[in-house]
């Protein structure tokens, strides 16, 4: 929704995962916040070769080790940050 996207823009993140804190821009059924509270529970099999930091998927550690390489591939139509 744009009041979503909008918080792109302001920084706001009212949800926070009780689990460690980290806040989040939305809380719905397809929210990053409700994917995230998966991390926190079963096996971890994909390690970051560069830090050492454990995934449950490996589309996580690819997402994750952008970190690194500094690659941005997605920018805002509307803004072009990226």
């Amino acid at each position: 929704t744009l009041v979503i996207h909008r918080r792109i823009h302001t920084g706001e993140r009212p949800f926070q995962c009780p689990d460690c804190g980290k806040s989040f821009m939305a809380n719905n059924i397809h929210s990053a916040l409700l994917l995230h509270q998966k991390t926190h529970v079963g096996p971890r099999p994909y390690v970051c070769s560069d830090c050492g930091k454990t995934f449950r998927e490996n589309t996580s550690l690819r997402r994750h080790q952008r970190i690194h390489t500094g690659e941005k591939p997605y920018r805002c139509p509307y803004c072009q940050k990226s």
